[in-house]
């Protein structure tokens, strides 16, 4: 009986190292995707943004993987309390990823047809300061899951606040563009669906962060994060697609 027990928790220890692993491949491929996909937008790199969205299958690949590994990690093991908790956490951890993948993918479909239109002067690099905010929020979230650090998670939680006054300083930027000149309408239409998705992949380092700390100590955070005036949510399900 003695013996037993620690080969229980090894075996469940190896198997969640092997989860873990993917997440942590799954979080370097994502930050990449960002990455990229801001230069390809910056620089009307076709090759570039093909590559995003190529690899973005890839990225859909490992979570299911995930998923599969968790699903059988909690029937193979039956994992209780803090136990549980943990392999849950991978699993949102894994979903927020998959998310964040998705938007770089979709701001990478719409350099494209952004080299076709007429250019919105600083456009480009603003909207890659804004990515790159987000991509470090989500290097952050990931490093303070790896190290348990509530206190860095937190940090990247109050970060939120930033992108969103970024974003909001863009959309204002953009609807000034589209008043003053209507050919600008169709290039600020697809400027500020990217806006919009760089502020919703922040979110998704949000989430992740305070998943941390709900592994960390137990409970989520009790007060909604810090949000700065939306201008447009409504548009949150359009930049979506």
């Amino acid at each position: 009986m003695n013996t037993e027990k620690p080969h229980i928790a090894s075996a469940f220890d190896r198997d969640l190292e092997t989860i873990q692993a993917l997440v942590v491949r799954m979080g370097g491929m994502v930050e990449r995707a960002i990455a990229d996909a801001a230069t390809a937008l910056e620089t009307f790199d076709d090759e570039l943004a093909e590559d995003v969205r190529r690899r973005d299958r890839e990225i859909d690949a490992l979570d299911a993987q995930v998923n599969e590994e968790a699903a059988r990690l909690i029937a193979l093991r039956a994992p209780a309390a803090t136990d549980l908790r943990l392999v849950l956490t991978v699993i949102k951890i894994s979903a927020a990823l998959e998310r964040v993948g998705d938007y770089a993918k979709n701001m990478a479909k719409r350099s494209h047809v952004l080299a076709t239109l007429p250019v919105i002067d600083g456009a480009g690099m603003a909207l890659r300061r804004m990515a790159m905010t987000v991509d470090r929020m989500l290097k952050d979230a990931l490093d303070s899951y790896i190290q348990r650090d509530a206190v860095l998670a937190n940090d990247v939680r109050d970060r939120d606040l930033e992108v969103d006054q970024m974003y909001n300083a863009l959309f204002r930027e953009f609807l000034t563009y589209m008043m003053e000149d209507a050919r600008n309408i169709t290039p600020c239409m697809h400027l500020h669906f990217i806006a919009k998705n760089i502020e919703r992949m922040g979110d998704h380092a949000t989430a992740i962060a305070e998943q941390v700390i709900y592994l960390v100590t137990g409970t989520l955070p009790g007060e909604a994060r810090p949000k700065s005036d939306g201008v447009v949510r409504t548009a949150e399900t359009q930049a979506e697609g």
